[in-house]
Parts: C-alpha cells; structure tokens; sequence
C-alpha cells in the first residue's frame, strides 16, 4: 500500500533542472513540503512556480560542505525534520575521454557528484537516525552499474562510488528504519546531454527518458511503506542506444 506524502518534507539538491525540478514538481502535487536547492538560484524560482506550493529556496553548491551542513541546518530549525532527501545535483564535462580528461575536471565532478553527495547524506543522516525513520535517494546513472566509455572515464567512476554508497547506508542505519536507493536511469533527455561530446539530435532525445518519467518514479519510491527498502532501481528507454550499438544495427 502507498503511504501519503502530504506534509512530509524532502529536500531536493540540483532541483533547477531536469530531474531534480520533475520530482520537485510531482512531489508537490502529492502535498510535500519541497525545500529547493541548487547552484542557479532563477532556475530555483522558475521549479518554485510550477510547483503547486509549500515549496522554499535555498541556493546551494553542495560541493561547499560548510554551506551544506547550514542549510541543513536551517531546514531543521524551519521544518524539525527531513523526511526524505533527494540527491539529484550531477554533473559532467564534454572532454571526457582519457585522453582529453584534466585534473581539474575530475576534481570538479567528484566535488559534486560523490563529495557533495556524501556531505548532503552526511548532513542529513543524524536527523533521520533521531526520527528512526528517513529515505534517501541517490540519483546515480546506467553509468554507475556498467563501465562506460560514453559517459567519460569520470563521470562512470564517481556513479560507481555514489552506488556503493549508498548500499553502505543501508547497511549501517536499516535498523533505524532509514532507507536509501541509487536510482540508475539509462539516457534522460535533460541538459546535461548538452555536454556529451557528440550532439544528439531531437528525434534522439525524445526516444530517451523523459525527466517527468524520473519524476513520477521518484514519486514511486517516496510512496514506498516504511517497512520496504529499494535498493537500487535501473530505469532505461525502450529503444535503447548501446543494445543498438550491441546489436551492430542502425539506429531508427
């Protein structure tokens, strides 16, 4: 049986775009109160006004963990409580493959994408281990269960760690009826495509998941009962690039 949301509190990081602003919109609809973080405090404003309300903004660079843990902070003092927090904030570079790969692009996406991570989960954990009761989800990628070249070098590394992770939070706080998912869409049709070094075409982009897709899943698993812990979700299209490229047949 789904649980009801109304009233619970989720936190949101990378919420001005793509899957973050989806699951902040259809969370809303189902009666959360939705706290938005991001780096782009307009894009903030603009997920703010399609949700239906109980929403408030708190710009964040969750690479920052002083800024984390105050913002954390200052949704406890407001709310009391994190029921659930949804850990969407990515990101990646065009110039990805070994070749081409920096030092300071590999800083800046592990910064982000595992650091910033862990330091959100970090935050949040002694709160939900107070409450005996608490969801994470980690918004991970297809790239974080299987070794890709297309993702980049990086981007495929920290999606590996962000998985292990978050198992080690079930691991240790299942007993204080915190649960954690790594949710692994395959390709989503969000801006981040803008930074794959091959530009893809529309017809492409609207055979991919679709960010209202990840939404109504995140919904899913925030319904979930207490009692039931998903562990990991994989998500992917229909029409699927790599079995195509597996199969040695032209795309449709």
């Amino acid at each position: 049986m789904k649980r009801s949301l109304k009233d619970k509190v989720v936190w949101i990081t990378g919420a001005g775009s793509g899957i973050g602003q989806n699951a902040a919109i259809t969370l809303s609809n189902l009666g959360m109160k939705v706290i938005l973080s991001g780096r782009d405090e307009k894009k903030l404003e603009i997920t703010s006004n399609q949700c239906v309300n109980n929403t408030i903004i708190k710009p964040l660079d969750i690479s920052d963990n002083d800024k984390v843990e105050s913002v954390s902070e200052s949704i406890i003092k407001d709310f009391k409580k994190i029921d659930i927090l949804i850990n969407s904030a990515g990101t990646n570079v065009e110039h990805r493959d070994w070749d081409v790969i920096n030092k300071s692009d590999w800083d800046n996406i592990f910064n982000t994408n595992v650091n910033g991570l862990f330091y959100c989960c970090k935050s949040t954990l002694p709160h939900m281990k107070k409450e005996k009761d608490g969801l994470i989800i980690n918004i991970s990628s297809w790239a974080g269960r299987e070794v890709s070249l297309l993702s980049g070098v990086t981007y495929t590394s920290s999606k590996h760690a962000v998985n292990a992770m978050t198992e080690t939070i079930n691991m240790k706080y299942c007993n204080f009826g915190i649960r954690a998912c790594a949710l692994c869409p395959g390709e989503v049709s969000t801006p981040i495509l803008d930074k794959r070094p091959k530009k893809l075409s529309e017809e492409q982009k609207n055979k991919m998941l679709q960010p209202d897709d990840l939404g109504e899943t995140i919904a899913f698993l925030c319904q979930m009962p207490k009692h039931v812990c998903i562990n990991e979700l994989v998500i992917s299209p229909t029409w699927h690039r790599r079995y195509i490229a597996d199969l040695g047949i032209e795309e449709l």
